[in-house]
């Protein structure tokens, strides 16, 4: 699936957030979006999803435009979501929440059987409640939820964030693993110099709402190039 976001403006109760925003995944890429706190990087995978409406610009995927439509059109399209800080729901067992993936795309086929293969501890606690699990199984279960569905993009929020290196690691190398697998897309926003190096193909960076930077291959090698959006 290709992702094509042309001169995207927006924000929150008429304060601007997003400027002008350009940015394209290619069918079967893995590209990141770095930058610093509070910059625009969740506002913009909101936007993408059709969980916050625009006020300028355009978000086509495979050239169907769903700028305005509701998240669950997005959905439905086939993008799966990770947000930031997982929100997986508590009350429910791991088995629960991974059914509300089966919303992800227009048909009736689920990859179960290959989540369970990448994260077995699901598997193994699908009867325990969510929140009764750590932050990384909590993050494993939300990229599960997402993958059920068979989507064509994913979409991912700060997968490193509150999760243990060594868990990070794992998760890093588990997306690149469903990208090459499915041949699925992935974008991802992330501030872990580790996981932006180990896993996107190229990057965009984007600084008060704005894409500053567009980083090959060869950039996304340049440690002190990176760290320029991501050090304070």
């Amino acid at each position: 699936m290709t992702l094509e976001v042309a001169g995207l403006d927006a924000g929150y109760g008429g304060t601007p957030i997003l400027r002008d925003v350009d940015l394209t995944v290619n069918d079967g890429e893995i590209v990141g979006i770095v930058g610093r706190n509070g910059v625009g990087k969740t506002t913009l995978l909101k936007a993408i999803m059709g969980l916050l409406d625009p006020e300028a610009g355009t978000v086509r995927v495979d050239g169907t435009d769903l700028t305005h439509e509701p998240a669950d059109v997005h959905a439905r399209s086939g993008i799966g979501y990770v947000p930031q800080g997982r929100d997986v729901f508590p009350g429910l067992t791991v088995e629960q929440n991974l059914t509300i993936g089966e919303g992800i795309g227009d048909s009736d086929e689920t990859r179960y059987e290959q989540v369970y293969d990448y994260f077995p501890i699901l598997e193994e606690r699908a009867d325990q409640d969510a929140g009764t699990m750590s932050g990384g199984q909590q993050q494993m279960l939300a990229i599960g939820r997402a993958l059920v569905g068979d989507p064509d993009l994913l979409v991912v929020d700060e997968p490193s964030e509150g999760v243990q290196p060594s868990i990070v690691q794992s998760i890093t190398s588990d997306l690149e693993r469903i990208n090459e697998e499915f041949g699925t897309t992935i974008l991802f926003v992330e501030q872990n110099l580790s996981v932006i190096q180990g896993l996107s193909e190229r990057c965009y960076a984007i600084d008060h709402g704005t894409i500053v930077d567009e980083i090959d291959a060869d950039g996304v090698r340049d440690r002190e190039r990176l760290e320029e959006y991501l050090v304070v």
